[in-house]
């Protein structure tokens, strides 16, 4: 067959245009383009899952629907990414600050490179020769290569970055700012930012990014927190942010609030979300009430997403992704150690593959699913768990305007060690929640039947199995050991102890021994007056406050019970009335410097061995 050139001048841009197509397509179909608790390999034969309390990674035959190993990678694995088009693949171990590489068809560890902190999310390049890595702490996007596994770049980009994404040509990285929700395109050769979305003041706890595989979108599930709300009533919002990353003047940034997308269907704590292949359908998994949105894409750049099917999943859902070929999406029910694929036409289940066995006790992984849950017997009205402000055990980075004045939140960790709970010390056991549960902020049902007993009071551990394994998980959360004291305490650090434990400073008067606190489970519950309600004007229950850890401090920003401080340079100085707070208006700005050194190194070995020996009791 013959064209003539009339046909040909109208043709070829036709089939220009079908290549392009086909080019874009190939080319946004490898694994690892936003990174996730899951990936599947590109020929669609593997899927690979990260176990967070198991500390391993999965791997699962999807042809047959079977686990075929389970690799141990560390403590707290998050993000994994497949390398290109292999079936090797990398993972980032949070706890252990190391990214793993494997070889999923052997089982094999093919090596493992040692970063700052923290790392999160994880993504490969098409050709799998480098993966990009965030670092939740301080905020840096890792570039390592894959073929001997150095790292060949660094930047710092933001602040506590948790999502990832990489472009589809593998020239720009799309990151999240936990806290902020913030969302910067990176250039991934030079780390200069290349465009910005800043989120509203009340956005927080954006884990993943994904991007669109055909159009110039990029969606973010995170959570809106109105810190202003009395009671926190009805403060927190499941959000899915849609942005749109086309150079443009505008904020170019819409906010679909999901407990309104269907009716007054209400969700909690959005965790991940996935689109399929040919771009038309969106799922996004709600972690606090155990469902799913399946929803369709519409491009009128207004609507952007449009309901189509809502399903009740398993116990803490935190992973969605979507085959290659478009017609299973899979889901990983963190707390029930599954994966659980379905037909993305139906929707129906096909398969239910279990991950890893339970690593946890009964009592623990019953009070974990407790933790995590908006559902009743814990809230009533479905928009907040435990974990929407302590999120595995960490703060929130906010500062609550509740009843009794401004509360930041505090980390979990070391919690069991330092009895009584709260700035305020107004609990002395976990279980004394149960009012909290009850009350305003979460209308629950609770854990107990019948009456229970006052804070501070007769005990109210033993009255309920259920409540006693709440306490019992919110107890396990541990420290992990400062990056800023890897190799032991620098010059600086070594000076600022000194300056520490002096007379002259009293620093040691109150955070003392091990936790650097001197709150006792088993001792009279101490308070201390250090001058720091004066900046708290609608404080009910001070001025005296519970002393908290030090230790973990360096990432744990604002501090103090009013979080007005936004570094420790700032608790020293701003917000050190009359020397209350420790005697440092003395302190020249290098011994400043080095006691803030010596700070940021907490803790530089580990508490416990010391608790144990000092015959301090661990609360259970």
């Amino acid at each position: 067959m013959f064209l003539s050139a009339r046909s040909v001048r109208f043709t070829l841009p036709l089939v220009l245009t079908l290549l392009s197509c086909l080019v874009f397509t190939s080319r946004q179909s490898h694994a690892g383009n936003s990174s996730s608790l899951l990936d599947i390999s590109t020929d669609g034969k593997l899927l690979a899952c990260s176990n967070r309390d198991s500390g391993t990674v999965t791997i699962v035959d999807l042809d047959q629907n079977k686990k075929l190993r389970e690799l141990k990678v560390g403590r707290h694995p998050e993000g994994v990414t497949f390398l290109g088009d292999t079936h090797q693949l990398a993972t980032a171990v949070y706890d252990d600050d190391l990214v793993v590489f494997l070889d999923a068809d052997t089982g094999k560890q093919l090596g493992q490179t040692e970063v700052f902190d923290e790392p999160y999310g994880i993504v490969s390049t098409s050709s799998g020769d480098k993966v990009y890595v965030t670092l939740d702490y301080p905020g840096r996007i890792v570039e390592i290569n894959t073929k001997n596994h150095e790292v060949s770049n660094e930047f710092s980009v933001g602040q506590h970055l948790k999502g990832l994404a990489i472009s589809h040509d593998d020239q720009s990285l799309f990151t999240t700012e936990y806290y902020t929700a913030l969302v910067r395109q990176t250039d991934a050769k030079t780390g200069r930012t290349i465009d910005q979305w800043e989120g509203g003041s009340t956005d927080n706890l954006a884990r993943q990014i994904t991007l669109h595989p055909r159009r110039s979108k990029a969606y973010l599930p995170h959570i809106r927190s109105r810190i202003t709300v009395a009671h926190g009533a009805g403060s927190i919002f499941p959000i899915v942010s849609v942005i749109d990353t086309k150079p443009a003047d505008g904020s170019r940034r819409k906010k679909i609030p999901m407990d309104s997308f269907q009716g007054a269907r209400v969700t909690s704590n959005p965790w991940d979300t996935a689109i399929t292949p040919d771009g038309k359908t969106f799922f996004v998994v709600f972690a606090g009430t155990d469902d799913m949105f399946v929803c369709n894409v519409i491009d009128d750049d207004y609507r952007e997403l449009t309901f189509r099917a809502r399903l009740n999943l398993g116990h803490n859902p935190r992973g969605v992704r979507v085959s290659p070929d478009g017609k299973t999406f899979y889901v990983y029910n963190a707390l029930d150690f599954n994966i659980v694929a379905y037909d993305t036409q139906t929707l129906q289940r096909k398969a239910t593959i279990a991950v890893t066995e339970n690593p946890l006790s009964d009592e623990i992984l019953l009070g974990k699913r407790l933790f995590y849950t908006a559902l009743q017997p814990m809230s009533s009205r479905l928009w907040i768990s435990c974990a929407s402000c302590h999120p595995d055990g960490q703060p929130d980075g906010k500062t609550w305007h509740n009843p009794e004045g401004l509360r930041n939140t505090q980390s979990l960790a070391g919690m069991a060690w330092t009895h009584p709970i709260h700035w305020s010390a107004d609990r002395d056991e976990v279980q004394d929640f149960e009012h909290t549960i009850r009350g305003p902020l979460m209308q629950g049902r609770g854990l107990v039947t019948g009456r229970i007993n006052a804070s501070l009071k007769a005990p109210n551990k033993g009255l309920s199995r259920a409540l006693d394994a709440m306490a019992a998980y919110s107890n396990t959360h541990k420290f992990t050991l400062s990056p800023y004291a890897k190799k032991g305490l620098n010059p600086a650090a070594k000076r600022g102890r000194e300056i520490f434990f002096s007379q002259q400073t009293k620093c040691a008067t109150c955070h003392s021994g091990p936790f650097y606190s001197d709150s006792n489970p088993t001792a009279k519950i101490i308070r201390h007056n250090v001058g720091t309600a004066v900046d708290n004007p609608g404080e009910k229950m001070g001025p005296e406050y519970d002393t908290p850890t030090l230790l973990g401090v360096y990432r744990t920003a604002p501090y103090l019970s009013h979080g007005k401080a936004q570094t420790l340079e700032e608790v020293l100085t701003v917000y050190n009335h009359d020397d209350q707070h420790g005697v440092t208006s003395q302190l020249s700005k290098q011994e400043r410097a080095d006691l803030v050194e010596f700070l940021k190194a907490l803790p530089y070995e580990d508490p416990v061995p010391q608790a144990q020996a000092a015959g301090l009791v661990k609360v259970k």
